[in-house]
């Protein structure tokens, strides 16, 4: 990403400039751990990404522990309240695979899905929260920066939908299975980090707040390979990543969600 920080005012206020003109600013992914020690394109993430998958397939290959620094970051954190960009990818049509394909071919398919999608959060400097059956949630700190995570929550979403359609679905389709896609839902706010229980290693510890919740509700108010985001990540975005998105416009009261104003909060759609 260039000149992020220093494109953005300084102070972390909402966006106000008008959109600069539209660059290309691709899939620069960095690999397999927090924070990302190398940067790979994006030919050599869907080339990996299609070894681990054939391999799965055709071997029953499990994929490599990682260490979980989701669980450790939380611990230090318990009880305290942090500003994140928080993300819901689901796994579109899942009941449909589950009746379609073997009890066992249905669990490598979404251990693919689950790790691949848990593997482009981890490179875009995230954290994977947890694994909620066929969904995967992950955030993004925002701390020290509130407009460098959310571009990289961008660029993350981004990444995903070609590594499902350019590096899973190839190699799912060489063995006549049915393509995967999924739907992103993506919020920016404070939330709490809660432990539930006294033992302060063992004890379960989670995010709570309205960012978790709303980017729930706008995941699922997406379609198959759509990205939507909440107007608090899209005030937050680079000007030349916002002319990628457009507002989204409800019908029949789809959307009801709204602020403490009472004015429905904004939703918006990635269209490049």
């Amino acid at each position: 990403m260039v000149e992020k920080e220093t494109t953005h005012a300084k102070k972390e206020t909402v966006v106000k400039s008008s959109p600069k003109s539209k660059k290309d600013y691709g899939i620069i992914d960095m690999m397999l751990s927090h924070p990302a020690q190398r940067v790979v394109d994006s030919e050599t993430l869907i080339k990996e990404t299609q070894n681990r998958v054939w391999r799965a397939l055709k071997s029953g290959y499990e994929y490599s522990p990682v260490e979980d620094q989701s669980d450790a970051f939380l611990r230090k954190h318990v009880s305290s309240r942090m500003k994140m960009v928080v993300m819901y990818v689901d796994l579109v049509g899942s009941t449909n695979i589950a009746l379609d394909l073997p009890e066992d071919k249905v669990a490598i398919i979404i251990t693919c899905f689950a790790q691949e999608m848990a593997a482009t959060i981890r490179q875009h400097n995230g954290y994977v929260l947890k694994f909620v059956g066929d969904a995967v949630i992950g955030y993004f700190v925002a701390e020290d920066s509130q407009l460098t995570p959310a571009d990289n929550a961008v660029l993350c979403a981004k990444s995903m939908i070609s590594v499902i359609q350019k590096g899973i679905n190839p190699i799912l389709n060489q063995y006549d299975y049915p393509d995967l896609a999924i739907k992103i839902g993506v919020d920016y706010g404070e939330n709490m980090i809660v432990r539930y229980g006294s033992d302060a290693k063992k004890s379960h510890v989670d995010v709570l707040g309205p960012a978790m919740n709303i980017a729930a509700k706008i995941q699922g108010m997406a379609k198959a390979n759509q990205i939507l985001i909440g107007d608090d990540v899209y005030s937050r975005v680079h000007p030349a990543i916002q002319t990628s998105f457009e507002k989204v416009v409800w019908k029949n009261n789809e959307w009801k969600y709204r602020r403490s104003t009472g004015e429905l909060y904004p939703v918006y759609a990635y269209v490049d």
